[in-house]
């Protein structure tokens, strides 16, 4: 089955460029040249969305948030901008990456296959009870506390789910952010510090402990 990308930018060149390539590449491609547009593709459910923030009527970042109640699929920010806030307010609004343009469209390509390959891992996963009242729930993807689903986004979630399903093993911040993000060496690991502070907010709004433990100095790991 043909996977299904949704492309966002108000610059047509770039639009017609990225839909001819991923077409040849066997995907089925939707198209939208303005954040408005971008909502109303967005309910066709596409398994991944390439999306530019800077547009005129509604930029990526507010789009985003705005979709994120109704679509769970990877999202790929398409920026200009490489600004450490930038990157922060991005994961915020529920982004799962960044490409900086200029960008290679081939390493593009590869990042998309990356994300989608990842989502195909999650299907059919068991559900895992950790203590009596903490439970993961891998294939509907979702963290429960006491009955309470705890809220993680999905690289919340991946987060968790890569670091439970290696419970008492130390991964640095480079090493996560790979195993998550993919393509070694592309990406900013910085990001990881502020998803698992997130993490580690919602489990403690919950009521419930932090599995997360900091090694100092080294990383992070799943308490056994």
């Amino acid at each position: 089955m043909e996977n299904t990308i949704l492309i966002v930018d108000d610059e047509i060149d770039i639009v017609t460029m990225l839909q001819d390539y991923f077409e040849l590449s066997g995907y089925r491609v939707l198209t939208a040249l303005s954040g408005r547009e971008a909502m109303e593709k967005a309910e066709k459910s596409p398994d991944l969305i390439l999306l530019d923030i800077n547009m005129p009527d509604m930029d990526g970042l507010e789009v985003c948030r705005k979709i994120r109640d109704f679509v769970a699929c990877p999202i790929i920010f398409l920026t200009a901008r490489i600004e450490e806030e930038d990157k922060i307010k991005g994961l915020k609004s529920g982004g799962d990456d960044y490409v900086v343009k200029p960008f290679s469209i081939d390493e593009l390509g590869a990042r998309v296959e990356a994300h989608l390959r990842r989502e195909q891992r999650h299907l059919g996963a068991s559900q895992v009870k950790f203590d009596n009242d903490f439970v993961i729930d891998y294939s509907g993807r979702c963290v429960y506390y006491k009955g309470r689903d705890l809220g993680f986004v999905k690289k919340e979630f991946d987060i968790i789910e890569f670091l439970s399903q290696n419970r008492g093993q130390i991964f640095d911040k480079e090493r996560i952010y790979d195993r998550i993000w993919g393509l070694e060496g592309q990406g900013d690991s910085s990001v990881i510090a502020e998803h698992v502070r997130r993490i580690r907010a919602k489990m403690a709004d919950a009521g419930c402990r932090s599995y997360i433990e900091t090694v100092w100095g080294v990383g992070y790991k799943w308490a056994k």
